[in-house]
């Protein structure tokens, strides 16, 4: 029987995450295995909306979702939803987001997404064109819409609140809209430009060009499902189906799947599972130059190369009920509501996205030892803030002062 694998540092996880700390400790001349039992970078890392949202320095939880947060999880046409035969056991997770909901909790949050945020614009295009896909992302902005001037008005605070944290904001009237997307139909109450927002218009090649540099630094990869993490005289063990590994230290960078893993190490982390949906048209020429998020329909118009997506909306549900077709209709209807003469999508896809109360990543040692660091829990900006979550653990593991204060997501902020 072939004996277990012997690495310095195994990462659990080969989302965009697990994929850019693996690149950043191979680039260092660290050995290190990532280890999953789906190929790098699927799942959330392939689904998203693209967008490298350096504008996105509010929770999800803030007093008017609070105030509106019975109506939000029961209502089947929200964009913050529940499946109902969830509830019990997300109990304990909504009361802490309803606790993070409270004005200081909120704007504590705000702020320290915003210190995270700060630079991930320019950490991207660095790390795009280091793995070559500097043409897979573009520098054309993000717009919000809002298609009632009552959600404009709705939305005054909040903007403020993002150019007082160093957000750039243009306000647009509808002629300003039509310049820079003439193929949208007007909306009642403008919007908001984010000039400096990046976009991938194909998230899930970028993720691979990221695999295969880290594999070409000499990052290994074993495709197996680690299900037990013990210590033993030689380090940390994993096991599991496929999985035998004896590490020095290890990460771990699972996503939506950490939780369980986090416990055994000995930490307890109210991390939950927000299903995200998309929908996928095929096309030859973009109907959009850049992400268009109608906020009140919770999801974003995606011009992706070949393709229009229509991705987002929050479900919260686990891990393991299947998709809802309610919400993909969801998702079709708001995508027809703009593009009248979409046909049938060509695709839909669900996955998963690590859900913290406080909308914070869970980046640290756990309390049982600094061999075992935590790197998961980003929510929406997973893709976003994968190059700074791989400099910070790549400080840690070599004993160098982080130059970004990132205790706000110390992994036992909510004991």
């Amino acid at each position: 029987m072939t004996g277990p694998i012997k690495c310095e540092i195994a990462v659990i996880g080969a989302g965009v995450v697990g994929l850019a700390i693996a690149h950043r400790l191979a680039l260092e001349g660290r050995e290190v295995v990532l280890i999953d039992r789906e190929p790098p970078g699927m799942g959330a890392s392939y689904g998203n909306a693209g967008t490298v949202a350096d504008y996105a320095v509010q929770p999800v939880g803030t007093p008017s979702v609070l105030a509106g947060l019975p109506r939000l999880l029961f209502d089947r046409n929200s964009p913050l939803t529940i499946r109902k035969a969830a509830l019990p056991a997300l109990a304990p997770w909504l009361l802490r987001f309803a606790r993070q909901c409270l004005p200081a909790a909120a704007r504590h949050n705000a702020l320290a997404l915003a210190s995270l945020l700060t630079d991930a614009q320019p950490r991207w295009a660095a790390l795009a064109a280091e793995i070559g896909g500097a043409d897979l992302l573009q520098h054309k902005g993000c717009i919000y819409l809002y298609e009632r001037v009552r959600e404009r008005r709705a939305a005054e605070a909040d903007l403020a609140f993002r150019r007082s944290a160093g957000v750039a904001v243009e306000m647009l009237g509808t002629d300003a809209i039509a310049a820079l997307e003439p193929g949208l139909p007007p909306v009642e109450g403008g919007g908001a430009f984010f000039p400096g927002a990046s976009f991938m218009i194909d998230p899930g090649r970028m993720v691979q060009l990221l695999a295969q540099a880290a594999l070409a630094e000499g990052a290994g990869l074993l495709r197996g499902e680690v299900t037990t993490i013990s210590r033993g005289i030689d380090g940390l063990r994993l096991g599991g189906p496929g999985v035998q590994v004896h590490a020095r230290r290890v990460v771990i960078a699972a996503g939506a799947h950490s939780r369980a893993l986090a416990l055994q190490a000995g930490d307890r982390v109210p991390l939950d599972t927000e299903r995200g949906y998309h929908v996928e048209w095929d096309m030859p020429a973009p109907l959009l130059h850049r992400p268009c998020c109608p906020t009140a329909r919770g999801f974003y118009l995606c011009p992706m190369q070949g393709r229009l997506r229509v991705a987002g909306t929050v479900e919260l549900g686990g891990l393991a009920a299947p998709p809802s077709p309610h919400r993909i209709a969801r998702l079709v209807a708001g995508a027809r509501a703009f593009f009248p003469d979409l046909g049938a999508p060509a695709r839909e896809w669900m996955g998963f996205r690590p859900s913290m109360p406080d909308s914070l990543p869970v980046i640290g040692p756990s309390r049982s030892g600094n061999d075992l660091l935590h790197a998961y829990g980003h929510g929406h900006i997973g893709l976003t803030l994968a190059p700074l979550t791989a400099e910070i653990i790549a400080d840690y593991l070599a004993g160098r002062e982080s130059a970004r204060d990132f205790s706000a997501c110390h992994p036992g902020r909510f004991r």
